[in-house]
């Protein structure tokens, strides 16, 4: 029975954190890039702008990035999140 309950935990958490949003400010090319909607170009692109400009303050800066318009913006909302940065993010 302990078995089971560790087993369903732990599969519960791993469903926790694949469903969890990915930080703009802090998600490093990679991570950016397995979001769905978001390929390395874009991913680049993110990366760049926020090492050139700074944090992000919210999702809807991604305007600000070359190949990001408001729909494409509006899709990916839900996956993406800018967390509670106070300075830029590191590489």
């Amino acid at each position: 029975m302990k078995r089971i309950t560790t087993l369903l935990f732990g599969m519960l958490a791993g469903i926790g954190m694949a469903m969890a949003a990915v930080n703009i400010n802090t998600a490093t090319e990679a991570e950016l890039d397995a979001v769905k909607g978001i390929g390395p170009g874009k991913a680049r692109a993110i990366v760049e702008h926020r090492d050139k400009n700074g944090p992000f303050k919210s999702v809807d800066d991604l305007t600000n990035v070359k190949g990001f318009g408001k729909k494409s913006i509006d899709k990916l909302r839900s996956e993406l999140t800018t967390g509670a940065a106070s300075s830029p993010a590191k590489k």
